[in-house]
């Protein structure tokens, strides 16, 4: 199980700079990110035009999208920064599988801790079920997205027989998942039903 290739950070032309210092500057005064209508006004171009940057800064991994949304612009990242702005999907169990509860907001991120920030999202612990790997309760771990990892690694795992989630790490045996805490007071658990939903790459102390 390997982790598939990561497109590194590109940097951004002088026109599409341009664009970013917009976008984090309207974002910053009005709370939202500018319509591409908007942004294609303030540097007197055509839609079009600015709908071309912006996909390029989308696939260099500067700015966030999500379509079917009038202001679709989000998250945008400042390439200079050592902080970019990742999604902090929710609260994972690092105890007995709970399913995992949603939230919908953002997070600052070392740029050093990511290759691609499109390509990460944070989850919030709750548990001691992997203190000695030293992710403690209230701690947020940084999640690369993707779908396969070599044995023992941390990872998110999906339960789908049980509808629920679990941070543990994860072995593949003969016709079973075998997923293994990192406290020798717990027990490993095996399911024969298990999806990956990413690799846990990183963790951020809780703020006490």
């Amino acid at each position: 199980m390997k982790e598939e290739s990561s497109v590194t950070i590109d940097k951004p032309t002088k026109r599409e700079a341009e664009i970013l210092d917009f976008i984090r500057t309207y974002r910053r005064e009005n709370g939202y990110a500018p319509s591409q209508v908007e942004t294609a006004k303030h540097f007197d171009v055509s839609v079009p035009t600015i709908h071309q940057h912006v996909h390029a800064l989308w696939k260099k991994g500067l700015l966030k999208m999500e379509r079917g949304k009038k202001r679709s612009i989000i998250a945008p990242q400042d390439y200079k920064s050592p902080l970019v702005d990742i999604p902090l999907l929710g609260i994972i169990s690092a105890g007995g599988p709970i399913e995992a509860v949603r939230t919908e907001e953002m997070i600052e991120v070392p740029r050093s801790m990511l290759r691609s920030p499109s390509q990460y999202y944070a989850l919030k612990v709750s548990g001691l079920s992997m203190i000695e790997e030293g992710i403690m309760d209230g701690d947020i771990v940084i999640v690369h997205d993707q779908q396969t990892i070599e044995d023992g690694e941390k990872a998110v795992a999906y339960m789908p027989d049980r509808n629920e989630v679990t941070l543990k790490k994860v072995y593949k045996e003969k016709d079973r998942i075998r997923l293994v805490p990192a406290n020798k007071t717990m027990k490993p658990f095996y399911e024969s039903n298990v999806v990956i939903q990413g690799k846990v790459v990183g963790v951020l102390r809780k703020e006490f």
